[in-house]
C-alpha cells in the first residue's frame, strides 16, 4: 500500500466514520475522519497523498456540494460517494463531478475496502504524473531560445537540414543544439523528446 496515504473519511454520521476507520486501519493505512464537509474543507491539505470517502446526505454541505467546491478549487483527489438514498439523479451528479465509484449503504467491506484500493493507486499514479509534467517543464525553461526553436521543429519531424534551412544556421550548429537539447531534456531518441513535450501540452490545455 501506499506509504503515507491517508483515507479522508467526510460523513456527519458516527457510526458510519467509525465503520471506515474500523476497516481501513487494519489495512496499514491512515484515515482522517470529519463530521462534515465543512470541516474537512478547512484542514484538507491537497500536497498529502490519499483518497475521499464522503457520504452524500450530510448536515449542511451535501458530498456532492464537497465534490463541485473541491473541483471549483482545483483539487482533484479521488473521491468514492457513498449514499443510501441512490438514484439516477445522484449517480449521474456524483459522476459528472468526477467520483471514482458510487456505493449503496450499506456496502459489505471488502466492496469498499476494493474501491479505496483503486482511488489510492490512482492517487500514486496521478502524483508521479504531476511530478514527472513537472520536472519535464522544468528542463524545457533550461533550453535557450535557439534550442526551444530547433525543439520546436524535432518535434513537427522537420529533419536536420530544412532546420538549418529555415534558421539559416549551419547544419553543424542544428546538430550540436540538437544534442545539447537531448542532454537538457534527458531524452535519448525523437520519440522520447516527442512525448515528453506533448505530455507538458496536454497538461497546459487541460489546465
Amino acid at each position: 500500500m501506499i506509504e503515507g496515504a491517508t483515507v479522508f473519511v467526510v460523513d456527519d454520521d458516527e457510526a458510519g466514520r467509525d465503520s471506515v476507520r474500523c476497516l481501513v486501519e487494519p489495512m496499514g493505512v491512515g484515515v482522517d475522519l470529519f463530521a462534515s464537509a465543512e470541516e474537512f474543507l478547512d484542514a484538507y491539505d491537497q500536497s498529502r497523498p490519499g483518497c475521499l470517502v464522503t457520504d452524500v446526505k450530510m448536515l449542511g454541505m451535501s458530498g456532492l456540494d464537497l465534490q463541485q467546491e473541491l473541483n471549483r478549487r482545483g483539487v482533484h483527489i479521488p473521491t468514492i460517494v457513498m449514499t443510501a438514498y441512490a438514484d439516477v439523479p445522484v449517480a449521474v451528479r456524483a459522476m459528472q463531478q468526477g467520483a471514482l465509484m458510487l456505493l449503496e449503504k450499506p456496502c459489505r467491506g471488502m466492496e469498499l475496502w476494493d474501491a479505496i484500493q483503486k482511488a489510492l493507486e490512482l492517487d500514486q499514479r496521478t502524483r508521479a504524473e504531476n511530478v514527472r509534467r513537472r520536472e519535464i517543464g522544468e528542463r524545457l525553461q533550461t533550453l535557450t531560445a535557439q534550442e526551444r526553436e530547433i525543439l520546436e521543429s524535432i518535434v513537427e519531424g522537420t529533419p536536420n537540414k530544412a532546420i538549418a534551412k529555415n534558421l539559416d544556421i549551419s547544419l553543424r550548429t542544428v546538430e550540436a543544439r540538437r544534442k545539447s537539447i537531448f542532454q537538457k531534456m534527458k531524452t535519448h531518441s525523437v520519440a522520447e523528446l516527442v512525448q515528453a513535450v506533448m505530455e507538458v501540452r496536454t497538461d497546459k490545455r487541460r489546465g
